[in-house]
């Protein structure tokens, strides 16, 4: 594990830059959260408001991935637990990715949430915007950046998350 921040990037211009980043990702996620859960219209209209009695994770998963290569596994995965671990995911990882905490496990599960969302709409399939890189994979390399650079020490509380004892003891809580 790299040592203090310092260690990993050096310029303090770019480990604000770096924190200011993971606050925007985070931020992405956490509005996620906020949209499906109370139908804030950015896309989600109050109809389909988790707390009305939609299912987020399940209309995208059979949404989205329809005539998809990968459709029948993404569609048996439309069930009322996967939404509930899609939302508390976006809850979490927005959280700590806004707070600069718990940053190396927001980052692993943010970049399986992306994994699984790029292979389930298929980007390489013709008719995508870009057969290649999508905003999945640009948020996945970004997700995996963050705790690599210990961004969460610079305008986060990730320093001093550190050095708490059960974080110390659990180092997968860095």
């Amino acid at each position: 594990m790299p040592g203090p921040s310092s260690a990993v990037v050096t310029s303090a211009p770019a480990r604000i830059l770096l924190g200011l980043m993971r606050i925007a990702v985070g931020f992405v996620f956490l509005w996620g959260f906020l949209d499906k859960t109370f139908g804030l219209h950015f896309p989600t209209g109050p109809s389909r408001a988790w707390i009305n009695g939609g299912t987020p994770a399940q209309s995208f998963l059979t949404g989205a991935t329809g005539g998809k290569p990968l459709a029948s596994f993404f569609q048996a995965l439309a069930v009322p637990a996967v939404d509930w671990a899609f939302m508390a995911s976006l809850l979490g990882i927005g959280v700590a990715l806004i707070l600069g905490v718990c940053t190396r496990l927001a980052g692993v599960g943010g970049v399986i949430m992306m994994g699984f969302m790029y292979a389930a709409t298929a980007p390489w399939v013709w008719g995508s915007l870009n057969p290649v890189v999508s905003q999945h994979l640009v948020y996945a390399m970004v997700l995996a950046l963050i705790p690599l650079t210990s961004a969460g020490d610079t305008l986060g509380l990730g320093a001093r998350w550190k050095k708490l004892s059960v974080v110390k003891k659990l180092p997968f809580l860095v």
